[in-house]
């Protein structure tokens, strides 16, 4: 077998998370509760086990005061306070005597703690309080830290790779304590066993900027740490050990995409107008008010979407109302007088405080959303507090997700106004009746939209949300990745109703999911009749290259032509040969765009 056919039959298939291409050494993350073997001990070594048990949690405090510190640095204080959760569990002596009356029972240090770890997690877990389940992650990484240490395995943590690494994160998935320790001088990218397209860890990884490929499966079996890889954002690709061929066309594509990067920041001052003349409204999506300076010089005409539960993950507390209207206000200033529309908090599914709501079995389908936030009135008061205030500094609108009835909206109209009542008796000034609009992300609220229009200012359809219901489709799920299609009729055929609605009630009505950043569906969206989009802000340049570049009328006949098919792979052929045809078949669109691969799966976008 010649060395370039076994590194091809060695590559690894993915999801693409966030494009790029990035050639660098593993750092290979197992983040994960080691097999611990049962271990009996005599009556005399009994002092020893209970000395290595101390030793070991004292070991374990100290280097979490190290992360913390790394982690302040990082990503700030708050999000570095998960740290001083764990440190609290370490020192609960309530756990130190569980273990060690299991010691005196004759089990070695490393098993007594591992099974009163599985216990404890399993209480919380089971808890009735939502506060206490939300401990379990913190747990889990207790459990890991103090085992490795008893179990002579190596320190993990992300945080001591040297800035400059150029390092390739491999790991299964990224839980918030591992997001928070992340630095971005010395990951250059991610590679996960788990997760999808639009799950957390893509979502951040876009945000942040850093190629990843998400879905792999295995990859933290196939690697071993401290190989060379290839990682392909763009297409899904991760190839270990790549030969000099393959090490050159990858450099040759890095080099291509960095010229057509140099090429697309020149459209930021640019229109995104069609050829025939039609203007399109281009907003950015924004996860963290650091984000904020960079998208408002990215071309976007505000904000169509700012993801307010990133205050939240990988916390150990919910934000203050100051620390909300702080953040919100970083963004809106950033923004100056263009619209920043702010969705309250999308807590559930796979976005989730520290430890989520481990005992709902479909979290998705579960207590979450505007649910959590109707059913938790102070918490919701809270964020509509900051979010009145911050609205003295710009635009801001309010947008409440996973709404599927009229009721909500009132409901949550009700808590708007008593939040208003509340800064006025404290004499704090706040902007008054902000427009309040919905995320249409199920098919209840598009097929239903028409008795929300008289309750609300604007529509924003949700498309991660709106496939995943739709098709009944876990997001999430890396082995149905290949079913997520997003170009499925009857996602098509939701959206155009919505739109149609939201227009003909006078509402504004924009796709702030991750469907509109990619070019076909972009096109796609155009055809339907949507007239304002939001996508992460690096991909604003990229859209205005395909809307300055195509015709409404070209893609509205596309659009019906998909509309007419029966399956997603159908669709999209009709779109990508009619969009290919008007860029006269260029490279920049056939390197990126989806395609078919075998019977329902896209290479490039939607599955392995």
């Amino acid at each position: 077998m010649t060395g370039e056919r076994a590194a091809m039959e060695g590559k690894m298939i993915g999801m693409p998370a966030s494009p790029g291409i990035v050639i660098g050494p593993v750092h290979l993350l197992l983040w994960e509760v080691p097999e611990v073997p049962n271990r009996i001990v005599p009556d005399e070594a009994i002092p020893h086990e209970v000395e290595r048990l101390r030793d070991a949690i004292e070991k374990a405090k100290q280097r979490l005061v190290q992360v913390r510190e790394r982690a302040e640095r990082h990503a700030g204080p708050q999000e570095a306070a998960i740290f001083e959760v764990q440190i609290a569990i370490l020192s609960d002596s309530e756990l130190v005597l569980s273990v060690e009356a299991l010691i005196n029972q004759n089990i070695g240090a490393e098993k007594a703690f591992d099974l009163v770890l599985i216990e404890w997690r399993q209480n919380f877990a089971r808890h009735s309080q939502p506060m206490i389940r939300e401990r379990v992650g913190d747990l889990t990484d207790v459990h890991i830290r103090v085992l490795s240490i008893l179990l002579g395995l190596p320190d993990h943590d992300p945080v001591d790779l040297p800035k400059g690494s150029n390092a390739i994160l491999v790991t299964h998935d990224l839980t918030p304590s591992l997001t928070v320790q992340l630095d971005r001088e010395a990951i250059s990218a991610i590679a996960t066993d788990a997760g999808t397209r639009t799950s957390h860890v893509a979502i951040l990884a876009r945000s942040l900027g850093l190629p990843a490929v998400v879905g792999l499966r295995d990859a933290t079996h196939r690697l071993i740490g401290g190989e060379e890889i290839i990682l392909d954002g763009s297409s899904g690709v991760v190839i270990p050990h790549p030969t000099p061929a393959q090490m050159a066309a990858y450099t040759d594509r890095a080099n291509r995409e960095e010229a057509d990067a140099v090429e697309l920041r020149n459209l930021i001052d640019a229109e995104p107008i069609t050829i025939d003349g039609v203007r399109i409204t281009l907003r950015a999506n924004v996860d963290l008010p650091d984000e904020a300076e960079n998208a408002a010089h990215s071309g976007a005409e505000g904000v169509g979407l700012m993801r307010t539960e990133f205050l939240v993950v990988g916390r150990a507390t919910m934000p203050d109302e100051e620390e909300q209207f702080n953040a919100y206000r970083k963004v809106v200033t950033a923004f100056g007088d263009k619209p920043v529309v702010i969705r309250t908090f999308d807590i559930g599914g796979d976005k989730l405080p520290v430890g989520g709501y481990p005992t709902e079995a479909n979290p998705f389908l579960g207590w979450r959303a505007i649910r959590m936030c109707l059913d938790e009135p102070e918490l919701f008061k809270t964020q509509l507090r900051a979010l009145l205030r911050a609205a003295m500094f710009g635009d801001v609108r309010i947008m409440l997700p996973l709404v599927v009835t009229v009721d909500e909206v009132r409901q949550a109209r009700k808590l708007l106004a008593e939040a208003a009542a509340e800064l006025d008796a404290r004499g704090v000034e706040y902007r008054h009746n902000l427009p309040l609009g919905v995320m249409v992300e199920t098919p209840a609220a598009a097929l239903a939209a028409d008795t929300l229009v008289k309750d609300v200012a604007f529509f924003s359809i949700g498309t991660n949300d709106l496939v995943q219901y739709t098709l009944a489709v876990d997001r999430g799920n890396a082995n149905l990745a290949s079913r997520f299609t997003p170009l499925h009729p009857a996602v098509l055929r939701l959206i155009q109703r919505t739109v149609q609605v939201g227009h003909a009630n006078g509402l504004e009505v924009s796709v702030c999911g991750e469907m509109a950043s990619q070019p076909i569906m972009a096109f796609a969206l155009i055809g339907l009749g949507v007239r304002q989009l939001s996508v992460a802000a690096r991909s604003v340049p990229l859209v205005k290259r395909i809307l300055r570049g195509v015709s409404a009328r070209i893609a509205a006949e596309a659009a019906n032509a998909a509309l007419a098919t029966g399956t997603a792979r159908e669709a999209e052929r009709e779109l990508r040969n009619r969009l290919l045809s008007a860029f006269g078949d260029a490279e920049f669109l056939r390197d990126g765009l989806p395609e078919y691969v075998d019977g329902n799966t896209f290479e490039g976008f939607g599955g392995p």
